[in-house]
């Protein structure tokens, strides 16, 4: 089972800080430590009894703004340092039989902003637009969004903190000041300080621990992998279910209660105001509506640095944060080797120099390698088609959702362990309403039939039987996996602190516990001397482990 690692001395000895870190007197493994035998976390039944949704009577969902005043105010990241996105959203959304769309032209799209609060010295304009989820049937209610503002600041300096405004001043009609910091700029030496990475995090009792203790580890990004609202989880009345096709199984059209993105965005504004977010969509981000229409809350809400990074689409983009170029890959759109998604992923990775961004970070919602019965090799043709453009690339580490639980694999590659592959790490468990995934795949009885699992979104049918290794001429292990380091059924989130070229800790924070207690924790360890991968430049440089 093991693989052999070359002699990794000189990069200790390159290293600022004591990698044989010790954290209460335990020293925190590394990959280079690995493969590790498969751990699995007994699951604790008391943590299931907290999935309940906020209400709309909740004040940290209400609105409390006035007229066209700024509200759900986020910071969202362009391409590179010199440049974020400030969104918000002015006047009220509607839902009901007869709604009227406000009309985006009649209030301005301002931010004005600065490096000291007092006077704010430079201003940026942007754009608006509402969106509108309409249903063709009697009896269901439609939405129309309060118009929402997207403005790029440009030519800022990098790991720098600035002040800003945003609104209308004409109206006037202006948020109060809030700050953000700055991405380093893209070097070897510099990285942000913390990088928190959820996903599936919806909007109850649970999501509000994971927020809290998130905001008490002080990132200076977010990551969030893909399901935001679960406002799908709704009729357009505001009724809601765990489980929708139980509930309503003779409603003409999977309705969503669109207000309930409204109150996620004012629940996160006191994070997202000032903490830059990366989001990357997931299933229940579809909401099909009227004309076959999807993903119109999530395609309007955020701002994307997608024509920034050369991408034609809000499911995929890229962006760096210092030296760690990050790619955001949709698993609902056309991931084949013919489609834009696949020629546009070969033309970003070709154009990655990992002398200035050594670290190759990818990202999107459901996970290749997952060993809970729940979406058990759901996405297999994804994996099939783009798997070994990430590999031959040397992508570090891979981060997904949809899977509600924690599960973190040793480096793997086509299901075999491999020092080359990255490290794949599932983050579903941000406290969304759908509780939390127990079952295990390989436990007995537990291994779904394979016809089960054609990929539901975008057609295909790739699962088979393995035909190698441990588990061959099966469809699932009968115990845990190699591939799975470290799984566990507990709601929290994921810090990630790049300490330089070759070295990040890793650390996942449990609900259950204090904010400042690690539930897992490990080094990860690029080994450029070990993987060889294609450069844009002519020099030869070798990348990620």
């Amino acid at each position: 089972m093991a693989f052999r690692r070359p002699c990794v001395l000189a990069l200790v000895a390159i290293t600022g800080f004591i990698l044989n870190a010790v954290d209460g007197g335990a020293k925190i493994p590394s990959t280079l430590d690995g493969p590790f035998e498969p751990v699995t976390v007994p699951f604790d039944a008391a943590l299931r009894g907290s999935a309940v949704d906020l209400p709309d009577s909740d004040p940290r969902v209400q609105r409390r703004v006035k007229g066209f005043q700024p509200e759900q105010i986020s910071v969202s990241l362009s391409a590179n340092y010199d440049s974020v996105w400030i969104s918000w959203i002015t006047g009220e959304s509607q839902i009901g039989y007869h709604i009227k769309p406000l009309d985006p032209k009649t209030v301005s799209s301002v931010v004005r902003y600065g490096k000291i609060r007092y006077p704010l010295m430079h201003e940026a304009k942007g754009y608006s637009l509402v969106y509108s989820q309409l249903y063709p049937f009697e009896g269901l209610q439609n939405y129309t969004s309060g118009i929402i503002h997207h403005v790029r600041l440009t030519g800022l300096n990098p790991k720098t903190q600035y002040y800003y405004r945003c609104g209308d001043p004409s109206i006037p009609a202006m948020s109060k000041i809030f700050s953000f910091k700055t991405m380093p700029i893209s070097s070897p030496k510099n990285y942000p300080d913390r990088i928190a990475v959820f996903g599936d995090l919806g909007l109850t009792y649970n999501t509000t621990t994971t927020v809290g203790h998130l905001i008490s580890n002080k990132p200076d990004l977010v990551l969030l992998v893909g399901d935001v609202t679960y406002a799908n989880l709704y009729l357009t009345n505001g009724t809601g279910s765990d489980c929708y096709s139980c509930s309503f199984p003779h409603t003409p059209i999977h309705e969503t209660y669109q207000p309930r993105w409204d109150y996620w965005g004012r629940f996160m504004q006191n994070l997202v105001s000032k903490v830059p977010i990366m989001v990357v969509e997931g299933n229940h981000e579809i909401e099909e509506q009227a004309r076959n229409l999807t993903f119109a809350a999530y395609s309007s809400r955020f701002a994307f640095p997608s024509e920034e990074s050369g991408s034609s689409s809000t499911f995929y983009y890229s962006f760096n944060a210092g030296g760690i170029h990050f790619i955001m890959l949709g698993a609902y759109i056309a991931y084949n080797k013919t489609a834009d998604q696949y020629k546009w992923l070969e033309r970003d990775l070709a154009n990655v120099d990992r002398s200035i961004t050594p670290w190759l970070v990818a990202a999107w919602h459901p996970p290749w390698y997952n060993s809970y019965t729940a979406h058990y090799r759901e996405v297999e043709c994804m994996r099939v088609a783009m798997e070994d453009l990430l590999y031959s690339n040397g992508v570090d580490i891979v981060f997904n959702g949809h899977v509600h639980a924690y599960e973190r694999s040793n480096r793997v590659y086509n299901y075999k362990l491999d020092p080359c592959g990255p490290v794949y790490i599932t983050v579903g468990d941000g406290g969304n309403r759908e509780k939390m995934a127990i079952e295990h795949a390989d436990d007995p009885g537990n291994c779904p039939d394979p016809l089960t699992t054609p990929d539901e979104y975008m057609g295909g049918f790739c699962a088979t039987n393995f035909t190698s290794g441990p588990a061959a001429g099966k469809f699932c292990w009968n115990r845990q996996p190699e591939f799975s380091a470290l799984r566990e059924s507990s709601f929290g989130h994921g810090i990630l602190e790049v300490k330089n070229e070759t070295w990040a800790l890793w650390t996942w924070h449990r609900n259950q516990d204090s904010y400042s207690e690690v539930g897992d924790q490990i080094y990860i360890v690029r080994q450029p001397n070990l993987c060889h991968a294609p450069q844009k430049t002519t020099t030869h440089w070798f990348a990620a482990a």
